[in-house]
């Protein structure tokens, strides 16, 4: 599906009493409410309807689902989220996420809501635990690798639950078949469990530091050492076991011995809303930068820096840093690059994108910048890796001054919109460097004859002559006749047809009698024009196949004279370019007379130019 940019300008932090209705009919929950009561029914969603296709997109249910009745941040937007509270169940018992008490429906209800936004609930399987905390709390990620966290990993995950952040756990796969698979220990490997505390408790003298976990099925525990009827609990107070709420019972939540922890699991994601709480106990608020976009074929999906020919033609964002961290030299930020709604997508078999980003040092000029730059000035700093995640984010400390971030798609040609937040110690100015380009469209031309002829003007007019016959003035008809029969013939361009409407838009452009015809010294100035057309074209087929590539267009329409933002850029590389983004002469003449016209009108919307 066609992805069409998105206004990417810097925009404040997303507030949950601002939330965006997604319900189709445009009504939010209050007018939903009282039509209810007036009509006296209970509210039953049209947009998530009680269906098998609500459950599933890929298959039809494994069991006879019944629904019945019990008696949020996205994308850097909250969303107004209604449902009605039909749930599935099985045998009278709800069969994806519940609570320990039989008549408590919270969770069940809102996991459905959460469903919904993503389209069903075969949407969320699979999931990470840190896609569900950011969208529930509009929070900031970080992700570690349990074998190879810090040394103070403990005191960590001790400062960021006193902090209330939410902290979840996992185990990896090593194939599909290991999902929910379960360990000797009573772990489920591929599960999201979520981490509830963490403490040091006194054991038979000396003290043992314990962490709690919990699993959302409200069942299916750890059975080792510290597990709820394991012999150690024997050894301690039951002052000590009151303090740490222990009790034996199958509710999913279990303590465990943090070296055992470290052992059997091998991810922690925690999302904090002030994420400098991990890492210094004073308390600050994190400015915040918002960036929307999109990758589009054709002109702004140009991959990794592995792909220099198209990486340049990626959104670029401007980052300055002008205030130091408190007692340091550096500036401290967090980068963060999300793909938005590929989770929905995925009934239409779409899947996460493997997608990073790269941190340059600017060189100190305006504007989008070109190939060339990339190929002579390495990275500053970029994302840990390109993975498959909806979100990838990374903590850097770069010294003031300004910075180009590059967000990409690992492999050029995927399209995805995509988010980019800033979070920066103090106060950092970003902009977007395609969003801030002037449309420049050049002043219409007019003939202006020269003083004496020359021999090849002579021949031109001579040619103009038999065109023209006896008016001197050269119609639509006949100026579709002679430009094919030229073009046709010329080297080096791939050419189809003009046909006779692009003919009386150049003439529309050039008439300056207003006649409807060309006379002689207005076709000359159009002649010339065309001729540096076809030489910048020809300049900017770089693979010399007769015909340029979309993600060339930038720079070929900078040579004609016109700087454009990224919008109108897509826009007309999604009107223009054929399936292998290649774009052919006729084309490229076309977009340039369309151009031309368009700045004969300041007023016009350029937008509809090209729609």
């Amino acid at each position: 599906m066609p992805y069409l940019y998105q206004d990417s300008k810097p925009r404040p932090a997303a507030h949950p009493g601002a939330a965006r209705g997604t319900q189709s009919s445009g009504k939010g929950y209050e007018q939903l409410k009282r039509e209810c009561l007036q009509r006296g029914v209970l509210f039953e969603d049209p947009d998530f309807p009680a269906c098998n296709s609500s459950l599933f997109f890929s298959e039809n249910p494994p069991i006879p689902f019944v629904w019945k009745r019990p008696g949020f941040w996205q994308h850097n937007e909250w969303l107004d989220v209604v449902i009605d509270d039909r749930l599935p169940t099985f045998k009278g018992r709800l069969v994806f996420l519940h609570s320990a008490e039989l008549n408590e429906f919270w969770s069940a209800l809102l996991e459905k809501a959460y469903a919904k936004l993503n389209g069903s609930y075969e949407s969320l399987k699979g999931g990470s635990t840190i896609e569900a905390m950011e969208d529930f709390t509009g929070g900031i990620g970080e992700m570690y690798d349990v074998k190879a966290a810090p040394d103070n990993f403990y005191e960590i995950l001790e400062k960021a639950l006193k902090r209330c952040s939410m902290v979840g756990c996992s185990i990896d796969t090593s194939s599909a078949a290991e999902s929910e698979a379960r360990t000797p220990f009573g772990l489920v490997k591929g599960h999201a469990y979520s981490v509830t505390g963490i403490e040091e408790v006194s054991y038979r003298g000396r003290q043992v530091r314990l962490i709690r976990i919990r699993n959302p099925w409200g069942q299916v525990e750890w059975n080792g050492p510290w597990s709820d009827n394991s012999a150690e609990w024997s050894s301690v107070s039951p002052s000590e076991q009151r303090r740490l709420s222990q009790a034996a019972r199958e509710d999913g939540e279990f303590w465990m011995k943090f070296e055992d922890f470290k052992v059997h699991f091998d991810k922690v994601e925690i999302c904090n809303l002030t994420p400098d709480a991990l890492e210094d106990s004073t308390a600050h608020k994190w400015e915040v930068t918002i960036h929307q976009g999109s990758w589009v074929r054709g002109a702004t999906a140009g991959g990794c820096r592995n792909f220099l020919e198209t990486f340049w033609t990626n959104p670029q964002i401007k980052l300055h840093l002008t205030e130091k961290d408190d007692g340091q030299d550096d500036c401290t930020f967090i980068a963060a690059l999300m793909q938005k709604g590929r989770r929905k997508l995925k009934k239409l078999g779409a899947e996460m994108l493997t997608i990073g980003y790269s941190i340059y040092e600017s060189p100190g000029r305006d504007g989008h910048l070109g190939k060339d730059f990339f190929r002579y000035h390495p990275s500053k700093a970029r994302s840990k890796t390109y993975i498959n995640l909806r979100e990838v984010s990374h903590r850097f400390k770069l010294p003031p001054g300004d910075y180009i971030l590059i967000p990409t798609t690992f492999e050029p040609h995927q399209e995805a919109d995509f988010c980019l937040r800033i979070f920066s110690e103090k106060k950092a100015i970003t902009e977007d460097l395609d969003e801030n380009v002037a449309i420049d469209l050049p002043e219409p031309p007019h003939p202006t004859p020269g003083p004496q002829e020359t021999e090849e003007e002579k021949q031109f007019r001579a040619l103009f002559e038999q065109i023209s016959g006896k008016d001197m003035e050269i119609s639509a008809e006949e100026l579709e006749y002679v430009l094919n029969a030229v073009l046709k013939k010329t080297k080096n361009i791939k050419f189809k047809n003009l046909s006779l409407i692009s003919c009386r838009n150049i003439i529309s452009l050039m008439d300056t009698s207003g006649n409807g015809k060309l006379e002689f010294s207005e076709f000359k100035v159009f002649w010339e024009k065309m001729k540096k057309w076809i030489s910048i074209f020809l300049h900017f087929d770089f693979d010399k196949s007769g015909s340029m590539s979309s993600y060339e267009l930038r720079g070929a329409l900078k040579a004609a004279g016109y700087q454009l933002n990224n919008y109108l850029l897509q826009l007309i590389v999604l009107r223009y370019s054929d399936e292998q983004f290649q774009i052919d002469f006729d084309d490229f003449l076309n977009c340039l007379i369309r151009l031309e016209n368009a700045s004969r009108d300041s007023c016009m919307n350029l937008n509809e130019v090209y729609l």
